[in-house]
């Protein structure tokens, strides 16, 4: 007798595979998760045979007393959930945020030979959930344990949003002298193929061997297990669905390359804040709730402009090209008006694209040039996300004016005007 949970081996006419077998979604499929951690369905009429190949292990935790080296660093994990935290839940069969921090740590004991361990749970959410109420826990998380003898932080984070919260982490902290790196995983902890254990093992090396500080993303650099990228907060963005190496630097290169294999750093931009002996931590905390993200398209209604303008004090466009928006001809000479009239009346709107690569300019088309003499803000290579998240926060703890001169300012490495044509697009 077999049940969800049980490692089973299944056989049909076409093929046979081995896998945990998964809750029947109906009476005529079943499915089983394979050791890659996809899931495989059959139909049952078509199966010969499932035979048992081991049982399910019922997980039994062992209390264990803590153990202090005073010869390691301590180093702080913030569990927040997403699937470097997640495993298979065998009743429903989905893939969610389950462990404590505590159960984080018992799955790689590998972290304790790196340094002492710590931990706190700040949240236990799949990151699409994230809102700003989410960052601010962070943050204050962080304020609480910087003001201690600790190397650094590491934070458990789902992929989905990652870019997001490094951004908005980056911002907040104003000045900050220990290291804080966003760690995630592609696939979950509990699967043999995971990739959480070389992110999290690559990013507490980062953290004891360097004088890095500030925030900072951890990530696999290719589809291999063998070396991590430190990737700066602000330029990140999760480009594949699922893939290892999903995360990528754009518009710039990887802060450092950590080998798993050989725990080492090779520092790639020397170009980062170092570790001093001023301790003063500065938390701008705040982001607006009255901020938007608007990502243009051909046939786009004008109510959208016109919900943006109604709606936000401030918002980001995602346009086309070099920052281009429909407002030329048509109908959408509505959306120029919209535009217009809103950056007349106090509002803010910034301009950003959806190439992702290369940056927005102002003066190249005439269209373009009509958009910055409404007010538009062209914020150079700043990505959509890392845009928005920056507009929030200054319009969160600056006057308007003061928001408009910062928009447009390099304050955390996001915009970078140093792009070569060769480096800039991989």
């Amino acid at each position: 007798m077999t049940h969800p949970g049980d490692l089973v081996e299944i056989k049909t006419h076409a093929q046979t595979e081995q896998g945990i077998l998964m809750p029947d979604p109906d009476e005529n499929t079943i499915i089983i998760k394979l050791d890659n951690g996809y899931n495989l369905g059959f139909a049952r009429k078509e199966v010969l045979s499932i035979k048992l190949l081991e049982k399910r292990k019922e997980s039994q935790k062992e209390e264990k007393e803590k153990s202090f080296d005073k010869k390691k660093k301590t180093i702080l994990i913030l569990h927040t959930g997403g699937t470097i935290a997640s495993k298979v839940d065998y009743k429903t069969g989905a893939v969610s945020a389950k462990f404590t921090a505590e159960d984080l740590l018992e799955m790689f004991p590998e972290l304790n030979s790196v340094a002492n361990i710590e931990t706190e749970l700040v949240s236990n959410m799949m990151s699409e959930d994230m809102r700003f109420d989410n960052y601010q826990k962070m943050a204050e998380a962080i304020k609480k344990h910087a003001k201690k003898k600790i190397a650094g932080i590491i934070i458990g984070h789902g992929t989905d949003t990652l870019g997001y919260t490094a951004a908005a982490l980056s911002f907040m902290f104003e000045k900050i002298n220990i290291p804080v790196l966003l760690v995630g995983s592609q696939r979950s902890s509990d699967r043999g193929s995971t990739d959480a254990t070389q992110n999290l093992i690559c990013a507490a090396e980062f953290i004891i061997k360097t004088k890095f500080v500030g925030v900072a993303v951890c990530m696999h650099n290719s589809a291999s297990d063998d070396v991590c990228a430190i990737l700066p907060a602000t330029k990140t963005r999760k480009m594949h669905t699922s893939r290892r190496d999903a995360f990528k630097a754009i518009n710039d290169s990887p802060i450092a390359l950590v080998d798993y294999n050989k725990r080492t750093v090779k520092f790639l931009n020397e170009n980062y804040s170092k570790k001093t002996k001023d301790n003063e931590l500065i938390l701008k905390e705040k982001l607006s709730e009255k901020v938007g993200l608007l990502k243009v398209h051909p046939n786009i209604d004008p109510k959208l402009f016109k919900f943006f303008t109604e709606n936000y004090k401030a918002f980001v466009i995602e346009g086309t090209g070099l920052g281009h928006a429909p407002t030329n001809m048509g109908v959408n000479l509505k959306n120029f008006e919209l535009l217009k009239n809103f950056i007349k009346n106090g509002g803010i709107v910034a301009m950003t694209s959806q190439c992702l690569y290369g940056a927005v300019h102002p003066y190249v088309y005439t269209n373009l040039r009509k958009l910055s003499e409404i007010g538009c803000l062209f914020c150079e290579d700043m990505l959509p996300e890392t845009a928005f998240i920056k507009l929030s926060w200054l319009m969160g703890n600056y006057p308007e004016d003061k928001v408009k001169e910062l928009m447009v300012k390099n304050l955390r490495g996001e915009i970078n005007t140093t792009r070569t044509y060769e480096k800039e697009f991989i």
